[in-house]
This record gives structure tokens, C-alpha cells and sequence, in this order.
């Protein structure tokens, strides 16, 4: 049995210490708004934060985590109503949305660092996330629509 910190919720979860956060998150917390994209930490589509930073859920296994804060999108603080949700769909961002939050969960560490970064520095902060659908622009266009409503 592991402990885990999961949006701010005690849980336990009986798992082997080397399985990926991500699997835990999404087979036994169903939690399945972070997302399987490539599994070895390159595309960003699973997301999550873990002590406040951005890492891939997909590459951490879940024996690292036990007691450590960890948030997924749906512990997103203000759920629909953060400032970045509310951007990405102002900006109308995504298209078919499977890495969308992943690009959202790095986003936040991003504006929680520094509230207005310049279009250089988010784009070196997003360089990890990749899209499919090529929302590249429209990503940096939410974030600076989050920044400036935030």
C-alpha cells in the first residue's frame, strides 16, 4: 500500500512501487483527465505536477511520490474557472484536445513562476509539449490571455 497526496486528498492505493504515477492515476484513482501519450517522457501529455513543478507522470514511478503533493487537471485550483482553462477555451486552443492538458498543466508552472512571461519564454517553457493538431500558436495565445486575466 502506497500513501499518496493526490489533489489534495489522502489516498492509498495498492500498486508496485516502480508503476507509473500515470497508470495510478488513471486505472486506480480514475483519474483520467491526464492522458497516455508516448510513455517515455517526451510529449507531455501526462502532465501532472509533483511538488508544484511540472513532470511527467508517465516516467515517475509511484513509489517516488508516496506523501508528495501531487495535482492532476482536475485539481486544477478553481476547476472551469482558472484563469488558463478559461483562456484555452476563449482562445478556442484546442482542436481534438487529447494533449491539452498536459499543455495546460505545464502552462500553470509557467504563469505561477512568472505572471506575465514574454512569448520567448513560453515558448522554452512549452518546448516539451507536443500537439498533433500543430495548436502551437494558439496555445501561446492562452497563455497570454491567462496572464492578462489573471
Amino acid at each position: 500500500m502506497i500513501p499518496l497526496n493526490v489533489n489534495a486528498r489522502a489516498v492509498t492505493v495498492e500498486a508496485a512501487p516502480d508503476t507509473p504515477l500515470l497508470w495510478v492515476l488513471r486505472e486506480h484513482l480514475g483519474l483520467t483527465g491526464t492522458k497516455y501519450g508516448c510513455g517515455v517522457a517526451a510529449c507531455g501529455a501526462c502532465t501532472v505536477h509533483l511538488d508544484g513543478e511540472a513532470v511527467r507522470a508517465c516516467s515517475v514511478p509511484v513509489g517516488e511520490v508516496a506523501g508528495r503533493p501531487v495535482t492532476t487537471i482536475e485539481g486544477l485550483p478553481g476547476g472551469a474557472e482558472n484563469p488558463l482553462v478559461r483562456a484555452w477555451v476563449a482562445v478556442q486552443t484546442p482542436q481534438c484536445g487529447y494533449c491539452q492538458t498536459g499543455q495546460i498543466m505545464q502552462a500553470a508552472t509557467l504563469l505561477a513562476r512568472s505572471p506575465r512571461p514574454s512569448r520567448e519564454e513560453i515558448l522554452e517553457h512549452m518546448q516539451g509539449n507536443l500537439c498533433r493538431c500543430a495548436t502551437y500558436n494558439q496555445v501561446v495565445d492562452a497563455i497570454q490571455h491567462a496572464a492578462r486575466e489573471a
